[in-house]
């Protein structure tokens, strides 16, 4: 990979990470839940002086550190990049939710909207993540941690550990609050309809795709051109 193409990667990360971080807070900002993988630091910070930003630190650096334990000695740099990610990812979110400060829909019809956009934004970062190819956050790095370990596949994983934080939200808002906070109908949306949306997004990123990585079409040998016959190995056996 070539500096001018590891440049655009992150630089189409970074665009993603930041909406991301955008759409998570138009959907908090709903009034009807958060997305799963918010939802047990959004319900903290309901019920502490800490800012969401803080507590999404916070819970995933713990994420990190199961990451650690399980990996030991195969933990490496790819995943201690993850660290200045997730700061910035934070740093973003407080940022993104000081933007929509203003915003607070009353009724009903116009939080559905608000879900819906931030369902939309979240969608099309992530997709924009998957096409940069670069980082895993916090989230989905462990997700992948816990599928390898187990031999599991990975979508399966992740719906159990999106359900676990989402129950572990209950958990927590039922012990600081007496009842469900942060935990609603928009919850539930969130989880249904963002990964549908980043699919159908990633479907027509073709052209960015081909894009970031046109710094490694660019330097791709051309083929050596002999007076010999072409020879075609498959293994180790010759043929023709």
């Amino acid at each position: 990979m070539t500096r001018k193409e590891l440049l655009r990667r992150y630089l189409v990360f970074l665009v993603g990470l930041f909406l991301n971080a955008l759409g998570i807070s138009f959907v908090i900002k709903a009034g009807l839940g958060s997305s799963p993988i918010s939802s047990l630091p959004y319900v903290i910070s309901l019920g502490t002086p800490m800012s969401l930003g803080i507590t999404t630190f916070i819970i995933n650096i713990l994420l990190i550190a199961g990451q650690a334990l399980m990996l030991k000695k195969e933990f490496g740099r790819d995943q201690w990049m993850q660290f200045p990610v997730l700061v910035l990812f934070c740093l973003a979110i407080d940022l993104t939710m000081w933007m929509l400060s203003f915003l607070h829909p009353d009724a009903y019809a116009w939080q559905i909207v608000s879900l819906l956009v931030g369902c939309v934004i979240l969608g099309f970062g992530v997709s924009l993540e998957v096409v940069a190819n670069v980082v895993m956050v916090c989230g989905e790095a462990f997700v992948n941690t816990l599928a390898c370990k187990w031999k599991k596949e990975f979508g399966w994983v992740k719906i159990g550990f999106d359900c676990s934080l989402v129950a572990s939200a209950c958990i927590v808002s039922l012990f600081m609050f007496g009842g469900i906070e942060g935990v609603r109908e928009g919850t539930v949306v969130a989880a249904l309809l963002v990964g549908f949306i980043s699919r159908l997004f990633y479907r027509r990123l073709g052209a960015l795709g081909r894009w970031v990585s046109l710094g490694a079409e660019q330097v791709q040998p051309a083929p050596a051109m002999t007076g010999e016959h072409l020879v075609i190995t498959i293994g180790r056996e010759y043929g023709r």
